[in-house]
């Protein structure tokens, strides 16, 4: 049983981080998009290519956390 609760709570904690992240990403974009003036934001094709980059680099760098050995 042990075995399988360290997964189960490293999930849960995953989904609220990144439920978090995802809030906190969303709020700085409405506040910078009304900052601004302009409405709600329009964002180009290559900026979400570049952020995906981006986001897929640091998730590889999270995982390989778990391949290190004691």
């Amino acid at each position: 049983m042990q075995e399988e609760n360290w997964k189960q709570r490293l999930l849960l904690m995953g989904v609220i981080g990144g439920a978090a992240l995802g809030a906190v990403t969303a709020y700085l974009l409405i506040r910078t998009a009304e900052d601004a003036g302009n409405g709600p934001p329009r964002l180009a094709t290559s900026d979400l290519i570049k952020a995906l980059v981006a986001t897929v680099g640091t998730v590889r760098g999270i995982a390989a956390l778990g391949d290190r050995k004691r």
